[in-house]
């Protein structure tokens, strides 16, 4: 039977997703945002093969490329003088005639996220079957056999009710949705006891040899550093004690830059467009579907960025979740494969995406130096390997066997 209207919750890159999927299906789709306008605060940029894969089918794969980049590939080094390379990943550019075919077509991309946001915007709008309504905060949920609702407070100072076959809450780490079903105060998981500090920044990286996007391996100055636009703006997130309120962070900025970045620079040296500071979570809902409500993205779960896994793992969600619903509307299953998507979403939470990019940021710190973590680590001592047989192939050497190329990483 088919699906008269789902409402999104939330117009994040997620929720926009999933309203284009759903919408470009022939499903009617309403969605509603708290806020008059998108967020534009420094957050992910890089996707991965898998999500670019999902842009291709929601059409936007082809601008998205056109205004973002493929980044060169990422390493991770030590915080030395010289910023030495311990280990590498690349992403090689493909041959010329070779851009659309597998694997090229969908290889990593950069785009600063609020971008790609205004591209959704842009897609949403454009389809008869979606809108999206700006200032429109929920308050209440509710629901039967046949229906879902939502209460809202309107612009225009009116509390109203708005019903579907199906209600998602894409609205984020505050998520509302999940507050209604669950309680303001239940999020399994923890919280770690460091902070992340996220930045935009202009400095001009070229005198130092820099990759397109670097992790810096040091238990006090662990931090990331990626260009996520042509024009050479960069990100800069950086780990600091935990406990710190906005002021005291906002103090300790300029001395934190002196001490990661190349040439030791002062204020007048680099540009800062951006600075956001934020706890670091690792959490998943217990359910991601109540009855005719749905979770997804981060109103569902969190990780930290280091690796990219919680963007990556959100677009994954919408993709599961518009298949799911597309296969309701035409019939070709019934609303239990709901059920499904909770229970695979949720597994591959707890089985790689937690304990995945747990350890991503954990090895940024956790040995007392650089050389330490090369020699006990297991992820740098596999990228380690493959690259010794890589320097043996390439001298001629033949060597004992084949060490598989490591799995692909995103960045944060």
């Amino acid at each position: 039977m088919a699906i008269s209207k789902i409402i999104i919750v939330g117009a994040g890159p997620s929720g926009l997703l999933l309203a284009l999927l759903l919408a470009r299906a022939g499903v009617t789709v309403e969605l509603l945002e708290m806020t008059h306008e998108l967020d534009t605060n420094p957050r992910a940029s890089h996707y991965t093969s898998d999500s670019c894969v999902i842009f291709d089918r929601a059409g936007i794969l082809d601008q998205v490329r056109t205004e973002g980049f493929s980044p060169n590939g990422v390493s991770w080094r030590k915080l030395d003088a010289d910023k030495t390379r311990l280990v590498a990943l690349s992403n090689p550019d493909p041959a010329p005639g070779e851009e659309n075919d597998p694997p090229f077509r969908h290889r990593m991309v950069c785009l600063p996220l609020h971008r790609l946001g205004k591209i959704l915007e842009t897609a949403v709008l454009a389809q008869p079957t979606a809108s999206i309504r700006y200032d429109y905060k929920v308050v209440e949920l509710g629901q039967d056999d046949d229906r879902a609702w939502v209460r809202v407070e309107a612009p225009n100072g009116i509390t109203e009710t708005r019903e579907a076959a199906y209600v998602v809450g894409c609205d984020g780490a505050n998520s509302t949705v999940r507050r209604r079903l669950f309680g303001d105060w239940v999020f399994p998981g923890f919280t770690w006891d460091r902070q992340i500090v996220a930045t935009n920044m202009y400095y001009d990286f070229s005198p130092y040899g820099y990759d397109d996007s670097q992790f810096f391996v040091h238990p006090e100055h662990w931090h990331m550093v990626a260009k996520i636009q042509t024009d050479g703006l960069h990100r800069v997130t950086y780990g600091e004690v935990g406990g710190l309120t906005l002021d005291e962070l906002r103090a300790r900025q300029p001395a934190k830059f002196q001490a990661v970045l190349p040439g030791n620079p002062t204020p007048e040296q680099y540009r800062l467009v951006n600075f956001s500071p934020y706890k670091v979570h690792q959490r998943c809902v217990d359910k991601m579907r109540v009855g005719r409500f749905l979770l997804a993205a981060d109103a569902a779960h969190l990780c930290n960025p280091f690796g990219g896994l919680g963007l990556t793992g959100g677009i994954a969600d919408v993709g599961s979740l518009y298949e799911a619903f597309v296969g309701i509307h035409t019939g070709q299953a019934d609303d239990s494969i709901l059920d499904k998507y909770d229970e695979v979403r949720r597994r591959i939470w707890h089985d790689i995406i937690n304990p995945v990019s747990s350890d991503n940021m954990r090895r940024l710190f956790e040995y007392p130096d650089a050389d330490e973590a090369m020699e006990k680590d297991p992820f740098f001592k596999m990228l380690a390997a493959a690259q010794n047989v890589a320097a043996h192939k390439e001298d001629g050497e033949s060597g004992e066997g084949e060490i598989l190329s490591p799995p692909p990483v995103s960045y944060p």
